[in-house]
């Protein structure tokens, strides 16, 4: 089995490196291409007005000045002689939950690797607010081999791809793996963090604070509370079919 693993925390993110060793557990044949600088929060974006540099880094790993998204392309049409069975996106630096798959870079490069025909698997390492500044990877290690690899064993339809989270935990008291809805965030979360520069200037940042959550049972903010790993079906058809139906029957 041919891998190729990316991530948007950057080619020297300790996530990637873990993802590599999950590769690893699966396959001798593992390419990483990675964006040179973080790019989180860029979610599936192509870069068109701006040229990719390409640089190699020896024993099939490359960086590349671009996003995740470029990251794919470029690993399937330019830099691999023939193209991957998997694509392996992660292990991002904090969870990718509820509305966050909308901004993700790393589940943005599993939507790629889908839209290519290939199977695709984002992974996601959550942290609490203690441990924010030194997360740890060692759940996602520990577990994601076996699971990766049972994922990949079934059959899976056109157009889906997984979305893995894993808690904030030790390997030891992860409580099991849930099949999960993509839940949904108190938007009070995300605030503008208003400033000055030293010369009075103002700038803003995009920041986010606790808030209360009571995620609705069955979904991905719901398994990571309770300390299960999450394991949502992501389909690149964004269609709302049924309010379709009723759309075409209030407008004929």
């Amino acid at each position: 089995m041919r891998i190729l693993i990316t991530n948007d925390d950057g080619i020297n993110a300790p996530g990637l490196a873990v993802l590599e060793r999950i590769a690893r557990t699966l396959s001798e044949d593992v390419w990483v291409v990675a964006p040179e600088t973080d790019q989180s929060g860029v979610a599936h974006a192509l870069s068109l007005n701006d040229p990719l540099r390409l640089r190699d880094l020896g024993q099939n790993r490359f960086a590349v000045r671009g996003t995740p998204t470029d990251c794919v392309i470029m690993g399937v049409r330019e830099i691999m002689r023939d193209a991957p069975d998997l694509v392996l996106s992660g292990v991002n630096r904090g969870g990718n939950l509820a509305e966050d798959v909308t901004y993700s870079g790393t589940v943005a490069g599993a939507i790629e690797g889908t839209i290519l025909g290939i199977r695709s698997v984002a992974l996601s390492q959550a942290y609490g607010w203690e441990t924010r500044d030194n997360p740890s990877y060692e759940a996602a290690e520990h577990h994601a081999p076996a699971l990766v690899e049972k994922l990949v064993s079934m059959q899976t339809p056109a157009g889906t791809l997984f979305n893995v989270n894993f808690p904030a935990r030790a390997p030891d008291a992860v409580g099991g793996v849930e099949i999960t809805a993509q839940g949904k965030r108190n938007p009070d979360s995300l605030y503008i963090d208003a400033r000055t520069d030293g010369r009075g200037n103002p700038y803003y940042w995009l920041a986010f604070q606790r808030t209360e959550m009571d995620p609705a049972k069955g979904t991905d903010l719901h398994a990571i509370m309770n300390g299960n790993i999450s394991v949502t079906p992501l389909r690149l058809d964004m269609t709302d079919h049924e309010f379709m139906r009723n759309l075409s029957d209030k407008l004929a």
